[in-house]
Parts: structure tokens; C-alpha cells; sequence
């Protein structure tokens, strides 16, 4: 007798896979080959009249990212997924894909800047057009919509690096009125465990699989979900552009997804407790963190995420050099500019993502001298808080 599945960990650890594998094995077997054979013409034939299912040449497809692409979407409630080689990877052939010259899109302000910079700058070469709109401006978003021109709305939810959160249901029923729009989220922050855009409205989620998918910091990987028509023409599109993900690198994800439910508990976790412990810190001036009352889209996010995420931003009390040495002494936290992983990592996106601007220019697009992202591992939470502690000591007396 069979019974329904429905718990997300039971699905990270099982779903996409058949029972019985190759040679009895438990784990799913990397299928590490470029090409495929055919046993005649006959069987040719029938792949390409679509009599029969199978792989055909690595470009277009590969058994083991297959079971990686099931799992995901059992995971994340959607369709169908296709995964790419890499999160940029699956955004801009996914953006590739759905835009032509003429035509127009809408960002929120904080999108990933690399994605911000593909539209203004490599998509604007071809003629489409682009909007910035904050991502707390509802009104401003709906009258950015041009009803004959406006392809899609992106954003991410939350943001980075202030963790903003969309009201993903409210900007759904927006774009309902204008039936060419599409509604893209990166939730890569928010992970399947957090929140599914997909069952609020989103038509199609991203998904960084370098981050907390994976969660070990040794693999690169981008996912896109939604219905299986629209995932089905990406996954023509991708054997196009050649963007696939390699055979081990999906085996990678597939045992990253298994412990999904379980690490992103611990994050969720640990990320609250420090966040708490920051905002009762003297020596911090500001904690971003959608868990705290104080963070504009508090409401929002206890409204539609499960859990809060493990990503902390905050302003140390100090400057450029005083917040610098705030990172350097910091012991279990590393300085990397990723997240996700079971690693903690930290950075001052001052220095890593925004080194060559200057300080003027950084305070423009809001990104401060003082800022501290932190993006919480699975290690103990209380050695992490004294570990943070510790490091702004040292930080304030100049040690």
C-alpha cells in the first residue's frame, strides 16, 4: 500500500530517484559520459520522433542532473526544473530566453547586481528596456507595468544584502491584470524550507544552487522552476547555449538536498539567536534580519516564510578600518563572498563586492562603509555569538 509523501525532508531524501539503482547502490551513480549510443536506427528514430525518452548527447541532458532537476522541483511544489551551471547561468539564458528587442522588464533595486548589470547593460545592447523599482514601492511597481511592452517582474525575496522581503501574493495579484507579465523570484535566500514562491504566485523561482541547496561551498549550480511547458522550452534553450551542469556536480546537489530540511533549521536557528544577541549589542549601530520587529518587512516575512533564512546583515558602531578589524578577528566565521554552506562566512560588501567605488558612491546605492554580512553555518550557535563578541572587542579596542 502506498502512502502520500508530502514532508519536504522526506522528499529532499527521496523524491526524483528510482528504488532499485545500478549495482543495488543507495546513492544515486554519476553518469560521467559525454555522448550516447543508440542499439540501431530504429531506437534513433524513435527518440526523435519522441516514441521514447532518453538521452541523446551530454549538451541536452544527463541521467544523474535528471534525478537532481526531479528532486528539486518535488522539493520546491513546481513542474518541472532545469538546472544550469551555475546560478548566473540560469538567469540570464532563462532572461535570454523570454525577451526580445523592444520589449521591457522590471527589477527591484536590490536584485543581485551581476543580474542588474545583464539587464542594463547586456539586454539594453539589444534594445530591451528596463525599470528599477524599490522593492517596498507597490504603487510604483504597478505604474512601471507597460501593459504592451513589460515582459516580466524580478526580484528576490528575500534580498541581499538587507534581506528585503516582497509581498510575493500582493505583486502576483498586480501582475494578474496584465496577463503577459511574468512574475520571476530568486529565492535562493529563502530556500524551499522558507518559503515557495511558486504556491504564491510566482511563475518562475530561481534558485542559486552554490548556496544553501548544496550547502557545502564545493559546487557551482543554478536552478529555474516552474510549469513543465515553460521549463521544457528552457531546457531546449539550455542545449542551445550549452550552460548544462556536470554530471558530478549534480551528484553533489543531490546529496546536498538530502540534509536541505535539517540545515537550514540549525541556520534559521542560529541566525535568530545572533541576530537577537547583535541587536542588544552597543557596539552595533543597525541588525537587518526579517526575524527582529525591527526590520521593515517583519510582517511580511512572518506572514509568508516558514523560517527566517541564515543571513545576518548589520552596521558595526565605527568606520571602514574599525569594521575591517571586526571581520579579521572574527575565528569561525571566514571571510568569502558566497553563503549557504555549512561553513560560516563573512564579508564587508564595502571591500568585496563594491572595492572599486568609492565611499560617496557606495553611500548612493546604499551600501555603507559598516556593513557586515554574515551568512550563519550549521556550527554551534553558542560559539559563534561569543566568537562575534570576542572579534568586536578586539574590534573597538583596536587589538
Amino acid at each position: 500500500m502506498k502512502h502520500e509523501v508530502n514532508g519536504l525532508g522526506t522528499l529532499a531524501v527521496h523524491a526524483g530517484e528510482p528504488t532499485r539503482k545500478a549495482h543495488g547502490a543507495v546513492t544515486t551513480p554519476i553518469s560521467c559520459t559525454a555522448t550516447y549510443v543508440f542499439d540501431d536506427t530504429a531506437e534513433m528514430r524513435d527518440h526523435f520522433e519522441g516514441r521514447i525518452d532518453r538521452e541523446e548527447y551530454g549538451r541536452y541532458g544527463n541521467p544523474t542532473v535528471r534525478i537532481a532537476e526531479r528532486k528539486l522541483a518535488a522539493v520546491d511544489g513546481a513542474g518541472d526544473c532545469v538546472i544550469f551551471s551555475s546560478g548566473m547561468a540560469a538567469i540570464t539564458s532563462t532572461l535570454f530566453a523570454m525577451v526580445r528587442q523592444g520589449q521591457h522588464v522590471i527589477l527591484t533595486s536590490d536584485c543581485y547586481r551581476r543580474t542588474r548589470q545583464f539587464v542594463t547593460q547586456v539586454l539594453g545592447r539589444f534594445g530591451v528596456e528596463s525599470s528599477i523599482v524599490d522593492p517596498d514601492d507597490y504603487d510604483g511597481l504597478a505604474s512601471a507595468i507597460q501593459p504592451d511592452k513589460t515582459r516580466f517582474i524580478l526580484s528576490e525575496s528575500p534580498t541581499n544584502p538587507y534581506l528585503r522581503c516582497l509581498d510575493i501574493e500582493r505583486v502576483a495579484e498586480v501582475k494578474k491584470r496584465y496577463p503577459g507579465v511574468k512574475l520571476l523570484i530568486d529565492a535562493t535566500f529563502a530556500t524551499p524550507i522558507n518559503q515557495r514562491p511558486l504556491s504564491q504566485g510566482a511563475d518562475l523561482v530561481f534558485h542559486s544552487c552554490t548556496k544553501y541547496l548544496a550547502g557545502h561551498n564545493d559546487m557551482l549550480g543554478g536552478a529555474v522552476l516552474g510549469p513543465t511547458p515553460l521549463i521544457s522550452a528552457l531546457r531546449e534553450f539550455r542545449g542551445v547555449l550549452g550552460g548544462i551542469l556536470d554530471a558530478h556536480s549534480a551528484y553533489l546537489l543531490i546529496r546536498g538536498l538530502k540534509t536541505l530540511e535539517l540545515r537550514v533549521a540549525r541556520q534559521n536557528q542560529s541566525a535568530m539567536a545572533i541576530a537577537q544577541a547583535l541587536d542588544s549589542d552597543p557596539r552595533i549601530e543597525r541588525v537587518f534580519y526579517p526575524g527582529l520587529e525591527s526590520h521593515p518587512d517583519h510582517q511580511i516575512a512572518k506572514r509568508h516564510m516558514k523560517g527566517f533564512g541564515g543571513v545576518v546583515s548589520f552596521l558595526v558602531k565605527g568606520d571602514l578600518d574599525t569594521t575591517s578589524r571586526f571581520v579579521d578577528r572574527c575565528r569561525l566565521p571566514v571571510i568569502g563572498p558566497s553563503l549557504g554552506g555549512v561553513e560560516s562566512l563573512i564579508e564587508q560588501p564595502a571591500l568585496m563586492s563594491f572595492y572599486e567605488l568609492t565611499t560617496e558612491q557606495r553611500e548612493a546605492i546604499g551600501i555603507k562603509d559598516n556593513l557586515v554580512r554574515l551568512s550563519v553555518g550549521v556550527e554551534s550557535t553558542e560559539d559563534l555569538v561569543r566568537d562575534l563578541s570576542g572579534a568586536l572587542d578586539a574590534a573597538v579596542s583596536g587589538a
